[in-house]
């Protein structure tokens, strides 16, 4: 029969003593003499003599788990210590009997440099606000977490022990001397879904209490399980931003230790969220349950170059990097477009017979060998150099894929523009995808064994924006990623739809011609599923079927999964879920114009079924442009209607009505991510400055080129020791060309196929996948492995050109297993199971 809760008031520097029920005592064995922290106390002045040592058990505490609540402080004590003390003693109830405790509270610091210390298996900081520990005392804080203990700061905490580094350390930031006074209403994004104090609790938690802002922020050096999000409250000075730390965790000094800011107001100890997030931190700081507090820590992943720079002349190790897949063995390939080095001649004049010739090749990397191969080179159209848009090209190798029996077939897909199929006089080309067989003992591809699946049409007298990737589903259906290559100088960076440019009755400058046209695969994503003659068929559920008998039949493409997109050059499939998930770069414009309509917008799009995503006619979240038509391109015309679309173009032979524009995940602008604008009674933004909002404040634009990157499946059966951990699995990958500002974030969706759905989470990668000089500045494709481990392809700092820069790296995780180790669990008392 077990007590009934007692709680004994304490006068300054007593004991309360609360116990939940009986259980057995038993330290676990093992002494632990503890370093010395010689940390000053007072104003910053040393202490004279080096505090004493202070024996522990290791790790403290037992199976009669206990915890000790703090709160001592220098001024006035908290008006949330009773709150916090009634919460955490009722936790302790909770749960089953195994997850239960009993707590200790103090405002005695004393017991610090006592042995009985040892007889806790976690220590709360309910509160703090200054020096309230002795040298003495914080040496034996120092000692009991590097016995093992565990460690719970809240909010207050983190102004404890102000001139001591290693307690800064052990809570992980310090208040910046700027932060709101007041409990304000926020989001809280919590961004790890597996650790105990947070994998029940809302991905978007709305909650009120104070917030702090912090002198530096602790990202990338703590494990961090939640962020707030400022643009929902008021941060005043010092704001930390968009990435603004709320609780995190962290292996520190042998022990453990967890901290949240949150816990500022009385009321926020009543709300049962919040309690449950404090029970799985205490549940990890306790022992009583395992928590991986590594992951997020940007020093526990190695990303090293893997390929060497070409020797001069020769390209044996990498052509004009584009893009990079991997096989179940582990081998990386990967594709080069079309240029050669920075020597190499380029041919622009149309009157030579070898204008714009360039290599594609393909290399292969063996990891078990460390060894890279020229397998292949294939003669394409695609070394035209830089220039202005009706000179420089994006044409040539662009994509690569292996079949899902890659194994036992050695096929390779290959998507390129051959230069034999360029027509000279009308500035087309033929742009095909063909299966290939490598000689797996070799490496090399057997360049005669060509099989053409798909090819079709493409003008090539101006530039840009090719497309070109491909992935798999778990069906072995093929996406095919199509650009839709057409100059944006003739809109002035607006939306593609200008008519009236043409080389030799061909359009050069109307989108509507391609990626709006539902009868041409240029700005597409495809979907075919190959078969082994070197056919395909059509799956079901694409766009059309090809059919059609709408505005007189023969109006459609039964290929087309996906249209409007513009430059979708990285397409990637979730194979759990079979989500196909595309980036695509936008225009040119820098600036939203209250004539044409919004500036260039780089788009990524998580995408569950057949549709529109309106390139030409609407951006973002269906923001739409202003029409313009003969006879004169240069006077707007209306808005397009984002839910009504029509293809009135003269150069369009596909349906008139088109499927309506969705809205898309995620879009950014030199201003930011995710513009959006008030909008009148028709619909229409008002596309002024002023008036924008950016409702994904952790983008940022500029020169942006979308690399859109895949969706992490961590695998628990796999050995490697490289596999990142299962903390990234189902985020998806999103980047940028550029380094920077421009995103390289791992982003969490919500669990919905409602299209345009906003991330719920979003953190940055720029220390793991390394920004700046020396790391990854030019990210042009990212694969995760088999093993896990993730390759990256770095295009190098020329356009339309390798250099010594050029590099395929590889971003390994070297953090440890969740912790504590299996054997330091605390053991359930007799008769309860785990």
């Amino acid at each position: 029969m077990r007590n009934e809760p007692q709680i004994r008031p304490s006068p300054r520097r007593g004991w309360s003593t609360l116990r939940s029920r009986p259980r057995l005592a038993a330290l676990v064995a093992g002494v632990l003499t503890a370093g010395l922290l010689g940390a000053p106390a007072l104003a910053g002045q040393a202490p004279d003599r080096a505090a004493p040592k202070l024996q522990l058990p290791s790790p403290p505490g037992g199976e009669d788990v206990k915890v000790l609540v703090f709160h001592g402080a220098t001024g006035e004590e908290s008006p949330t210590v009773n709150a916090g003390i009634e919460a955490i003693e009722k936790i302790g109830q909770q749960g089953p009997a195994r997850e239960r405790f009993t707590i200790t509270a103090t405002d005695d610091p004393a017991v610090f440099a006592k042995p009985r210390l040892g007889k806790f298996n976690a220590v709360v900081f309910l509160s703090g606000d200054g020096d309230v520990l002795t040298p003495e005392q914080e040496a034996g804080l120092e000692s009991y977490m590097e016995a093992g203990g565990g460690f719970l700061g809240l909010h207050d905490a983190a102004r404890a022990e102000p001139y001591s580094d290693w307690f800064t350390g052990l809570v992980g930031a310090r208040p910046a001397a700027t932060s709101p006074g007041t409990a304000q209403r926020a989001t809280v994004e919590v961004g790890d879904r597996d650790n105990p104090a947070t994998k029940g609790l809302p991905v978007e938690w709305k909650r009120p209490d104070k917030w702090l802002n912090w002198k530096k922020s602790p990202s990338g050096s703590v494990h961090t399980v939640a962020r707030v999000r400022e643009n929902t409250y008021k941060p005043g000075e010092g704001a930390n931003g968009w990435d603004h730390p709320v609780s995190w965790c962290q292996d520190y000094d042998g022990g453990r230790s967890f901290y949240t800011a949150m816990g500022g107001t009385e009321s926020s100890y009543a709300e049962t969220d919040f309690r449950s997030h404090l029970r799985g931190a205490l549940m990890w700081t306790t022992r009583l349950e395992r928590a991986d507090c590594q992951a997020a820590i940007s020093s526990n992943y190695k990303a090293e170059r893997i390929t060497k720079p070409n020797q001069p002349g020769q390209s044996d190790q990498i052509g004009e990097p584009h893009g990079v897949v991997t096989a179940k063995d582990g081998r990386a390939f990967y594709i080069g477009r079309g240029g050669g080095d920075a020597k190499a001649p380029v041919v622009t004049d149309w009157n030579d017979p070898d204008i714009g010739k360039g290599k594609g090749q393909v290399h292969v990397y063996d990891p078990a060998t460390k060894k890279v191969t020229l397998a292949g080179e294939l003669t394409v159209f695609g070394n035209k150099g830089g220039g202005d848009e009706l000179v420089k090209n994006e044409e040539g190798l662009l994509g690569i894929e292996l079949d899902p029996d890659f194994a036992t077939n050695g096929w390779v897909y290959l998507h390129y523009t051959p230069h034999s199929g360029i027509d000279r006089d009308k500035h087309m080309a033929e742009r095909r995808v063909s299966r290939f067989t490598l000689d797996q003992k070799t490496n090399k591809l057997d360049m005669a064994s060509e099989k053409v699946l798909l090819k079709w049409p493409v003008q090539i007298h101006s530039c840009c924006h090719a497309g070109g990737g491909m992935a798999w589903d778990s069906k072995e259906n093929l996406y095919i990623a199509t650009g839709d290559n057409n100059s944006s100088r003739f809109t002035d960076g607006y939306s593609g739809n200008n008519p009236e440019p043409n080389f030799k009755g061909v359009s050069f400058a109307d989108a509507r011609r391609t990626a709006g046209n539902t009868n041409n695969l240029n700005g597409k994503i495809l979907r075919i599923h190959p078969e082994d003659d070197g056919t395909y068929k059509l799956p079901d559920g694409n766009l059309f079927t090809g059919e059609e008998e709408d505005e007189g039949g023969g109006k459609t493409r039964g290929e087309i999964y996906v249209m409007g997109v513009r430059n979708p050059a990285r397409i990637s499939v979730d194979k759990k879920t079979d989500t196909l998930y595309a980036g695509w770069v936008g225009p040119d414009a820098t600036e939203p114009s209250t004539t044409w309509g919004p500036a260039k917008y780089d788009t990524f799009a998580k995408i569950t079924k057949a549709g529109n995503q309106g390139w030409p006619y609407c951006m973002g979240n269906n923001q739409p442009y202003r029409d313009r038509n003969l006879p004169d391109p240069s006077k707007p015309l209306g808005w397009y209607d984002c839910d009504n679309l029509k293809n009135e173009s003269p150069n369009n032979d596909g349906l008139v009505k088109i499927p309506p524009a969705r809205p898309n995940n995620i879009w950014y602008s030199p201003q930011g991510g995710g513009p959006d604008f008030p909008r009148n009674a028709e619909g229409v933004p008002s596309y002024k400055l002023g008036e924008q909002k950016l409702l994904l404040p952790w983008l940022k634009g500029g020169g942006q080129a979308a690399m859109n990157g895949p969706v992490y499946r961590y695998d628990a059966a796999s050995e490697s020791k490289d596999k990142w951990p299962s903390y990234w699995d189902g985020k998806w990958f999103v980047g940028d060309l550029y380094d920077g500002e421009q995103p390289r974030h791992a982003v969490v969706m919500p669990d919905t196929d409602t299209p345009g759905a906003l991330p719920t989470h979003a953190e940055s990668l720029d220390q793991i996948v390394p920004v700046g000089e020396g790391g990854i500045r030019n990210l042009m494709d990212w694969k995760f492995a088999p093993d896990g481990s993730m390759y990256v392809l770095d295009y190098g700092r020329g356009f339309f050109t390798s250099d010594d820069k050029s590099a395929l790296w590889r971003v390994t995780y070297k953090g440890g297993p969740p912790t504590p180790a299996e054997g330091d669990l605390a053991e359930p008392p007799e008769g309860a199971s785990r």
